[in-house]
């Protein structure tokens, strides 16, 4: 199998945001050899539901455990041990060619401009500082990185890094040229995340000026607030990653809690056995998480996934890595959280139809919480 070679512009790219050469050759090579199908992705472990208790309720607001949680929750906030994470990756796609972190959400405010006025509506309620990192791609990142500038403040001081980029490959594991003769690439997944911190020295900036846990979510989630109780919760779980899970609703595809041979963890939805009925797990993955720094300062063998996609009307292989694997590897905590109402931390806007059909319930839950 011969080496792929490239162009000096897409060899600057490459070279800017971190390809791995041996890596990509020996993904490609496994390509070649095994070709593509959905069933080298599947467990061939056991997999059942969720025990009881498996899965703890974030409590109600208005009770004292609710109480309990945000009080230890502001303490470690107010502490300067919690920083936040943004993934504002992506292709820049979907709405319209415009990166979407900067996209209107609400009243002319755009998804970065709400998840950065949350976490100065938090910062003052402890007098403290939370820390802000934008997690973009190689389509992202400059305007990622101007957006985030133009944010900052004193409080939230706002912090830029990028995640991977690799090359989609045909099914015969040749380079996959695009409509405009180039090379396709792309960004590998949000599994990139521990890696990415760690690599940027993110990470370990963030460990040496005293910080101690990261919550991440999506940049098109702006539900998912830095609430002090799911601090709290984390930090009393005692566990080195929590992960948010909502009810389910028609049409719902993602991961979900599930035990594989008896160790609980997230499981994609496409690596359940087929004749395991995932509607029997009433839960599933928000892409919301709380995780211990330390614990993440480490390298992870997460899964390489080859996922087919159309391009110009041609079929491109191309391979990621999910973050909600980290819990095969980290002892995880599972919180289920409400996804509508005052409460609700899932209202997720994929691409404008999708936003358009959330944004009366958006705009409820921000104005109770005191961002809009």
């Amino acid at each position: 199998m011969s080496e792929i070679s490239f162009d000096a512009e897409t060899t600057a790219t490459l070279a800017r945001f971190g390809f791995d050469r041996e890596t990509f050759e020996q993904l490609r090579g496994r390509l070649r050899a095994q070709g593509r199908s959905p069933e080298q992705n599947v467990l061939k472990a056991k997999v059942t539901v969720p025990e009881a208790g498996d899965v703890a309720p974030l409590p109600p607001r208005g009770t004292p455990a609710r109480a309990a949680l945000e009080e230890r929750g502001l303490a470690a906030i107010g502490a300067g041990q919690v920083g936040v994470v943004f993934l504002a990756g992506g292709m820049a796609t979907r709405f319209g060619g415009v990166v979407k972190a900067a996209a209107e959400v609400v009243d002319g405010r755009s998804f970065l401009d709400v998840k950065l006025a949350d976490l100065a509506v938090v910062s003052a309620r402890v007098k403290g500082t939370v820390p802000c990192y934008l997690m973009a791609s190689f389509a992202t990142a400059d305007a990622v990185r101007k957006l985030g500038e133009a944010g900052r403040t004193e409080r939230v001081p706002v912090e830029t890094f990028t995640q991977f980029v690799s090359v989609r490959l045909t099914p015969e594991a040749e380079l996959f040229v695009g409509a405009d003769g180039r090379p396709s690439l792309y960004a590998p997944g949000h599994g990139d995340l521990t890696f990415a911190l760690r690599a940027s020295g993110v990470l370990g900036r963030f460990r040496a000026g005293g910080g101690k846990l990261l919550m991440v979510s999506n940049v098109d989630n702006v539900a998912a607030t830095l609430d002090p109780a799911v601090i709290g919760a984390h930090l009393a779980s005692g566990q080195a990653l929590s992960a948010e899970v909502a009810p389910k609703a028609p049409g719902d595809k993602g991961g979900a809690p599930a035990r594989v041979d008896g160790h609980l963890e997230i499981v994609e939805s496409f690596r359940f056995p087929p004749a395991f009925d995932q509607d029997s797990i009433p839960v599933f993955n928000t892409n919301t998480f709380v995780l211990d720094a330390a614990a993440i300062d480490r390298a992870f063998d997460l899964t390489w996934f080859a996922v087919s996609k159309k391009i110009d009307g041609k079929e491109g292989i191309q391979f990621e890595r999910l973050m909600g694997q980290l819990t095969a590897f980290l002892p995880s905590h599972f919180l289920r959280v409400e996804r509508d109402g005052l409460d609700g931390r899932f209202q997720p806007a994929k691409d404008p139809e999708e936003l358009a059909s959330r944004r009366d319930e958006i705009r409820r839950i921000l104005s109770s919480r005191g961002i809009l």
